[in-house]
């Protein structure tokens, strides 16, 4: 396997710049999604490193190698489409076999790896049959032995698993993490799906406009956002983000906004700075971080009318209407019961929420700052 370097990478169709020279850096061995909105630029970005795209500025290396000007053939990787892009005319057997014929293996030779690699991804049994004949993760996993029955550099894998349906996506992405981790392969994968690229990833590359906004592993990404754009992106439901406004009174800062109650916290540099830029920032709570309330107990409290109760089976997806018309939303292990329209409250600890200044750039939190 192999590194994979983008360096101040950028496309341009006409005056419209997609890719926005991006550098990227992804490790011998390591699974990087590309995660972002329709649009975004990740499967152009994709295509470059495939070199179905020719960059309009900078470079890309793959195990050190330049290989910005090679064609396809040259960059020796392995790549999975949206679509699986198999020969409906082909068995099975011929399907995952025609990279190494395009090599000029011997037709003994070739059969022989792709009946070893169908084994391993357990369609063995289908090497006879057509495309039109076998299931659609059948067909997927045909299109990942064809990719893989070649050694190849680095995997590039384009939304494979969008066709499938949902029991069927969750079965094939373990599988997927499975066969990543234990043969140790380089990967880059595109999807939209936040859950997939938590799922997968050492590390998400997390796109919106042709930029990237951030680039770090799933947990971190999940824990602490850079932007409003990553934080209202990854996690279903994704993060609930309330405009506020903050006043100070010595080294504390008080933070209101429409339907937002909370006690006064104690200021810290970086939220100093933030604050002499600008009063207005937006707080950050997880809908996990969110509980049902009653009354004024709790001081950091999120207060509006109850627009919806999604009973989910194990937990509850319990939505307000805040007095500001701003909707936020709840993760309630079991049920609740609550009435459309009622008020009610949230709660969350005062440990339990993000800051983002005016520009929606995270604030860094108060033990993460070096001059605190």
């Amino acid at each position: 396997m192999a590194s994979i370097q983008l360096d101040k990478i950028g496309k341009s169709f006409g005056a419209v710049d997609t890719i926005r020279e991006i550098d990227l850096a992804i490790d011998d061995g390591e699974f990087v999604c590309l995660l972002g909105p329709s649009g975004c630029g990740k499967t152009t970005t994709l295509r470059m490193i495939a070199g179905l795209e020719q960059p309009s500025r900078g470079s890309i290396r793959i195990g050190g190698r330049d290989v910005t000007c090679a064609q396809p053939k040259d960059r020796n990787i392995g790549m999975v489409f949206q679509d699986y892009a198999l020969y409906p005319h082909m068995t099975i057997a011929d399907n995952i076999a025609y990279p190494l014929k395009v090599r000029g293996v011997a037709e003994a030779t070739r059969h022989e790896k792709a009946r070893e690699i169908a084994e391993v991804l357990h369609i063995g049994q289908l090497l006879d049959r057509l495309p039109a004949q076998i299931s659609g993760g059948q067909q997927q996993r045909t299109s990942l032995a064809r990719a893989l029955v070649h050694p190849a550099a680095a995997f590039l894998f384009d939304e494979p698993l969008s066709n499938l349906d949902a029991r069927m996506r969750v079965e094939a992405r373990a599988f997927l993490h499975h066969l990543q981790r234990s043969r140790g392969m380089t990967a880059v994968y595109v999807t939209h799906d936040q859950a997939e690229a938590m799922a997968l990833s050492t590390r998400i590359a997390v796109m919106c406009a042709g930029d990237i906004v951030q680039y770090a592993p799933p947990l971190e990404i999940y824990r602490r956002p850079a932007t409003t754009f990553v934080a209202g992106f990854v996690g279903d439901p994704p993060m609930n983000l309330v405009a506020a406004q903050a006043t100070r009174n010595g080294h504390d800062v008080a933070l209101r906004g429409a339907g937002l109650q909370m006690a006064p916290i104690v200021s810290w540099p970086a939220l100093d700075l933030a604050l002499e830029r600008s009063d207005r920032v937006t707080v950050g709570v997880r809908p996990e971080h969110l509980r049902i309330t009653a009354g004024d107990v709790a001081t950091n409290r999120l207060h509006g009318k109850l627009f919806a109760n999604e009973a989910m089976g194990p937990e509850s997806l319990v939505t307000l209407d805040l007095d500001g018309g701003v909707r936020v939303t709840a993760r309630i292990f079991g049920d609740a019961s609550l009435r459309i329209e009622s008020d009610a409250a949230f709660a969350f600890d005062a440990d339990r929420f993000t800051l983002f200044d005016a520009q929606g750039v995270r604030i860094p939190g108060a033990a993460e700052d070096p001059s605190n």
